[in-house]
């Protein structure tokens, strides 16, 4: 990612700020984004793609902004189309007719799909579906536990919701391996040429269409059944809608996963202390340690930094900033997610901090419908690695550790680790 400086608008005074999007403030972003609650809250700043936008840091208008509906999701409402082409949302969706996903929809239209994805995508079926991501957890650790060393993030943290998505949506086991190869695509060029990503979408898009088509004819058990199943007085999703909501589980669900799952073991590692009350509560084989921690981990350094993209379809104000008709706006939810006037202490990592009503899933109608299952998947992951792993540790210096860049994700590149090596 090429180094940006952050930039005002030609009417608005100028403001000497923290460089953003460079490789620095990828490692470390939450000194700059201190600097910008306290001067700058809503921020109009130049994007390493060229696109201008503001970025909205404070908790309260971050909250504000997320459940306001003068801020559209649809890139129809984006001032400059021509300039923006192909520099906004998920690359290449566009041209593979995905864009009638979850993502790039308002009312009327998101809240008659979200009605019929959510006849689909149950917290019951999630729950049902328990014991196979313990399954699946258990399978990926067996795979490096007896040589003593791993890097969990290529190893562990991206295949276990890779693989579980794949199965809760109906992907056969020979396929797998497939839609693992085109998400790796996306892994290692988020921050980097777009040509990469649009390229594995297309790949994705066109096995998906033609796995709802054949399962048409052959419903099953899985969630891609559910979603062709799903109907609303007689209304149902189109087979594009249906590939495109099924594409959009799959994209939005597997990062988000990786990256909490990185960050977290990443955070437990600068916290000895958080992560030896962790060890001991699970060793005692307390839960609600476990829960409140990944609620705080998504919170102090969570896997989706910024919002996805919003454009303001009339001319508001926000944080006491004007903001004109066609702007794009990002809500930065790990700025939020450490505002002090909302959260005590909110640089400290707290497993059991209470009244921890974060921003890591969004809020309003886009609340993110795939929190069950990732919280379901992060909180078995780590819980299975510091049970059967207590000694797990970093392999190298953490100042070697490099982030991903990218714009809305926050994750680590790989991440090892070293372990007495196990034969169970």
């Amino acid at each position: 990612m090429h180094e940006q400086t952050s930039a005002t608008p030609a009417d608005s005074p100028s403001i000497e700020g923290p460089t953003l999007f460079d490789w620095e403030f990828a490692t470390d972003p939450y000194p700059a984004y201190a600097w910008l609650r306290e001067h700058s809250p809503v921020h109009r700043t130049k994007l390493p793609s060229g696109v201008e936008a503001w970025l909205v840091t404070r908790y309260a208008d971050a909250r504000q902004a997320l459940a306001d509906q003068r801020l559209s999701k649809n890139p129809a409402h984006h001032a400059e189309p021509a300039h923006a082409k192909g520099k906004t949302g998920i690359p290449g969706e566009r041209k593979a007719e995905l864009m009638t996903h979850l993502l790039n929809i308002d009312p009327p239209d998101h809240t008659r799909l979200r009605r019929l994805v959510s006849k689909a995508f149950t917290p019951r079926r999630v729950a049902e579906f328990t014991p196979r991501v313990q399954e699946l957890t258990d399978h990926l650790i067996d795979a490096f536990a007896a040589k003593g060393e791993a890097d969990l993030i290529h190893e562990f943290a991206f295949p276990l919701p890779i693989y579980a998505i794949c199965e809760m949506l109906g992907v056969p086991r020979e396929d797998q391996d497939d839609f693992r190869d085109w998400a790796g695509m996306m892994i290692r060029h988020g921050g980097g040429p777009r040509g990469g990503v649009a390229r594995s979408v297309k790949q994705m898009r066109t096995y998906l269409g033609e796995l709802i088509h054949r399962k048409r004819d052959d419903l099953g058990n899985d969630l891609i059944s559910d979603l062709i199943r799903a109907s609303d007085h007689g209304d149902h999703l189109t087979e594009a809608e249906a590939t495109a909501m099924a594409f959009i589980l799959l994209f939005a669900g597997f990062e988000t996963t990786v990256n909490l799952i990185g960050n977290g073991v990443h955070s437990l590692f600068m916290n000895p202390e958080q992560r030896e009350r962790l060890q001991a509560s699970l060793a005692a084989g307390e839960s609600g340690l476990l829960e409140t921690g990944v609620e705080e981990l998504l919170r102090y350094d969570g896997p989706v930094e910024l919002a996805t993209w919003r454009f303001a379809t009339v001319p508001l104000t926000l944080g006491g900033q004007e903001i004109a008709a066609g702007d794009p706006v990002l809500v930065v939810l790990a700025a939020a997610d450490r505002d002090p006037e909302r959260f005590a202490d909110p640089d400290t990592l707290d497993l059991s901090r209470g009244d921890n009503q974060h921003l890591g899933y969004g809020h309003g109608i886009h609340y993110c419908l795939g929190a069950p299952l990732a919280r379901l998947e992060g909180q078995t992951a780590l819980a299975t690695l510091l049970t059967r792993l207590p000694d797990l540790e970093l392999a190298i210096p953490p100042t070697d550790l490099r982030w991903r860049g990218g714009l809305i994700m926050r994750g680590l590149r790989t991440l090892p680790v070293r372990f007495t090596p196990r034969n169970n």
